[in-house]
């Protein structure tokens, strides 16, 4: 089988080199599945640089925890699958439900392998039934970007009411699809980006509200003063950002704390307090919640945006493109 890897000590996603590699057996409690479509991620990008957590890659391995595709054989034991499903990949494959888990293996982290290839062993746990509605490129959008905003909005002790207002930073994958389940959810989402270009196709998604973060600097300030605040942010940016997310929040609003596109800083949570505010950590998500948002993608007609599509053998082209200006939503790569 054809497979994409990072090479040991890989500091960028230009290492990326395609290979052949026997194709995997399941083992007990296994599946093999063939993936159909990919889709790429931020986290993607640092496990490539070798500075995600474990530190750098201490031999090669194949990239990507999204993925979507058939079902080719299952092994001993296996009685929740069978051959001819379609699943997607689940990003925490032990994790199946209940509260959140330290540790554990994370597909595509650089030590447990990841979904770039054209076959890939998992345990049973690790798949989940993709949303009836979805084709494979779009269910290969959900396993990280789509349950992570499943997460931030309907888990935890704060989940979303409707009426309430969400906040969405930026144009990625994750704010995409919070911005898509908030309005299914009967929420009013404002979004910021620093493209008044993206801003406009993220109106026509249904954001009630874009503001320009480069024209409006004091961007949290701005929203409390001129909307009356949100009670949920989705902070993809990070500690950078996280004091104007605080600025944002409505009384007793919850800040859904993912980001690591602008790590460094440290606000002052005092602004939390004010507010008797909360901020949640999210990392991803279970294969429960996976299944949660499948099944409101279904009730809902909820389709990921997909900013571009590239073919199997293009798959540094699409990392290229992610990691672009041009970027929005997700980047999928198909077989």
């Amino acid at each position: 089988m054809r497979a994409w890897l990072l090479p040991a000590g890989t500091d960028g996603f230009d290492k990326l080199d395609q290979d052949t590699l026997p194709d995997p057996e399941p083992g007990p409690g296994e599946v093999v599945v063939a993936p159909k479509a990919w889709s790429i991620n931020y986290r993607d990008f640092v496990v490539a640089s070798g500075k995600y957590m474990g530190g750098p890659l201490t031999r090669p391995g194949v990239p990507l925890s999204d993925g979507a595709g058939e079902v080719v054989a299952v092994g001993q034991g296996v009685t929740s699958v069978k051959v001819g499903d379609k699943v997607q990949s689940s990003f925490f494959p032990e994790w199946v439900e209940g509260p959140p888990r330290r540790g554990g293996p994370a597909l595509g982290d650089g030590h447990v392998a990841g979904m770039l290839a054209e076959l890939v062993a998992l345990p049973a746990t690790g798949v989940v039934p993709i949303a009836e509605t979805l084709d494979f490129s779009q269910a290969a959008c959900m396993p990280c970007a789509g349950v992570t905003a499943w997460n931030a909005l309907h888990e935890g002790p704060r989940a979303l009411k409707p009426g309430e207002r969400v906040l969405v930073l930026g144009s990625g994958g994750v704010s995409m699809i919070a911005l898509q389940i908030a309005r299914a959810s009967g929420c009013e989402v404002i979004a910021t980006s620093s493209s008044d270009e993206k801003l406009e196709r993220i109106r026509a998604l249904g954001a009630a509200h874009t503001i320009n973060y480069k024209a409006v600097p004091e961007w949290g300030a701005h929203i409390a003063q001129t909307y009356g605040g949100v009670d949920k942010v989705i902070e993809v940016g990070g500690a950078g950002t996280t004091a104007q997310s605080m600025a944002a929040l409505r009384m007793q609003g919850e800040i859904a704390f993912i980001g690591m596109l602008s790590p460094e800083g440290g606000p002052n949570p005092r602004a939390l307090m004010l507010a008797g505010g909360m901020m949640r950590g999210i990392f991803v998500g279970s294969a429960a919640m996976a299944k949660a948002l499948n099944a409101a993608v279904d009730v809902n007609g909820i389709q990921p945006v997909i900013g571009k599509r590239f073919g199997f053998d293009q798959a540094k082209d699409a990392y290229a493109h992610a990691w672009g200006p041009d970027s929005f939503g997700k980047t999928v790569i198909e077989l």
